[in-house]
């Protein structure tokens, strides 16, 4: 059995920006701050919702810097450090190692849309490459299908490092598939805010979270329910909130979760181009559901 890298709710952190479109490191440590001192169990750095595809080598590498000093260990920081070249995949998981991160997320390789031989030799190439817990990261929506065979997560599984799948493909009886034939070797997040309950039902270990970002507390309840077994005051908590879970993803992650965080007056700022503001009619939508859940 592997050690488990946290369980519970993990935010995936967005990155605050200025109005000039840097970055904002005075609201970034604000925001970390804030999800510390409401419960998040994990903080997971410039991953899809951190926008880190548009981030300089630079700036990402600040941003993991920057979020583990801040941190200073009080819960795990997993960088996200994918892509879909191996080579600088393993460059930048090296570094994110050498900066402090606890954990690392890896996306599945997109566009160039590995064969699954492809994926064991990639994931392979970077587990070996480093000393700290790896999370593998199932998102075919965003990756042009690409998606893990149940026999290459039970190859990957071997790997001493590779611990866990954030599984967000959304497919429940894929998930059941998966933490039946390699649960004892590899822990599984939910992806998806929408079904932390059925996912943690079957076995997963948490969350990984956009939520959280402007519900921490209530996002770690329902897990922290989750594991003491409450699972019927977790759907209570889950289908009270899944209007907003559900318009959170209104148009383009993160394009919704900075927007309802300018509306809280958290630092957040705009997302950077190619994402660009929501539209009237979404941002209308967004507004209601936030006042609904008395966040505005």
């Amino acid at each position: 059995m592997k050690n488990t890298v946290f369980t519970g709710a993990g935010v995936a952190i967005i990155t605050p920006m200025n109005n000039d479109g840097s970055i904002n490191y005075s609201g970034f440590a604000d925001n970390i701050e804030y999800q510390i001192q409401n419960g998040t169990d994990a903080i997971i750095v410039c991953g899809t919702t951190g926008e880190a595809s548009t981030m300089t080598d630079e700036e990402h590498i600040e941003c993991i810097r920057f979020c583990v000093e801040k941190v200073n260990k009080r819960v795990p920081v997993i960088a996200g450090t994918g892509s879909n070249d191996t080579r600088y995949a393993i460059e930048l998981s090296k570094v994110a190692e050498e900066k402090g991160a606890d954990g690392l997320l890896l996306v599945t390789p997109y566009y160039n849309k590995a064969t699954q031989k492809g994926l064991i030799a990639h994931f392979t190439a970077i587990a070996d490459a480093v000393n700290i817990p790896v999370i593998l990261y199932n998102i075919p929506g965003r990756t042009g299908g690409v998606s893990f065979a149940m026999d290459t997560y039970k190859t990957l599984a071997k790997h001493k490092n590779i611990v866990a799948v954030k599984e967000a493909s959304g497919n429940i009886s894929y998930t059941s598939k998966l933490i039946a034939e390699c649960g004892d070797m590899l822990d599984v997040y939910s992806g998806n805010d929408d079904i932390i309950v059925p996912m943690m039902s079957i076995g997963a270990k948490g969350v990984i979270s956009v939520l959280s970002n402007i519900m921490p507390k209530e996002t770690h309840e329902i897990s922290r329910l989750c594991l003491d077994g409450d699972f019927s005051k977790a759907s209570e908590l889950q289908l009270k909130y899944l209007e907003l879970i559900n318009n959170l993803f209104i148009e383009v992650n993160p394009i919704p979760v900075k927007e309802a965080m300018n509306l809280m007056n958290m630092p957040s700022g705009s997302c950077r181009l190619p994402l660009c503001e929501m539209t009237d009619k979404n941002r209308e939508i967004l507004k209601n559901s936030m006042k609904q859940a008395a966040l505005i």
